[in-house]
């Protein structure tokens, strides 16, 4: 799974179908001793309140444990029911920054409060859902204008977290992840008959790339198969 080892693992996002499916998988592994699955329905983190994620890491402080895996599966495609732009003349301000707010800000509150908690004397992942779309490089289609954005700020956030890590344990892997297109209630509508993977398939693809990163990868930006996306 993660490690040979027993280890201790946090998945943020924990309600959510892809978050769901993590905090799943990783239960049936016997050498996950430790497990905290946090959400927002759940707990109360709200990404667009750091009170609230302050809060949840100094729970999580005090039950005493290192960790080998921190996943943050959170994030808003839509904001408050509205839709990826197709054009620049759709861009509403207000939901722009609300999608920063959740995805950007919120990705940054959370490295902020969590990564202290990552292990310093071993090999320990953080991982952070982003999205290929975010990728500046393999944008061919344009549109989407603030959800590319916030993850393509997302993105670099993850990148200064990287080096930041990486001075306090060398062994640290922090990286954005793509899961590809998932068939949840909230994405089908955004397939378009592309081929869609179960969020149980997409848990399992997403904990074999951490699983298989090493420092060397720290900072980068992945798929689901492993491969490597450009910025």
């Amino acid at each position: 799974m993660i490690s040979d080892q027993p280890y201790n693992a946090i998945v943020f996002g924990a309600s959510g179908g892809i978050g769901a499916a993590i905090a799943d998988r990783l239960r049936q592994d016997d050498r996950c001793r430790t497990l905290i699955a946090l959400s927002r329905s759940e707990d109360g983190i709200d990404l667009t309140r750091e009170d609230s994620v302050a809060a949840a890491a100094q729970r999580t402080t005090e039950k005493g444990a290192s960790f080998d895996l921190i996943f943050n599966a959170a994030g808003a495609l839509e904001i408050d029911g509205v839709g990826p732009e197709k054009a620049m003349r759709e861009i509403d301000p207000d939901v722009m920054a609300r999608a920063f707010a959740t995805n950007a800000v919120g990705g940054a509150v959370f490295l902020k409060h969590f990564l202290p908690l990552l292990a310093r004397d071993r090999r320990a992942v953080f991982a952070t859902l982003s999205a290929r779309v975010g990728s500046i490089g393999d944008n061919a289609l344009g549109g989407w204008m603030s959800y590319r954005a916030s993850k393509a700020a997302l993105n670099q956030i993850v990148r200064c977290a990287s080096i930041e890590a990486g001075r306090a344990n060398k062994q640290s892997v922090v990286i954005a992840l793509h899961p590809g297109t998932i068939e949840t209630r909230l994405t089908r509508k955004y397939a378009k008959g592309r081929y869609t993977a179960s969020p149980q398939d997409a848990a399992k693809n997403l904990l074999s790339v951490c699983a298989s990163r090493t420092p060397a990868d720290t900072g980068g930006f992945f798929d689901y198969a492993g491969k490597e996306i450009s910025w």
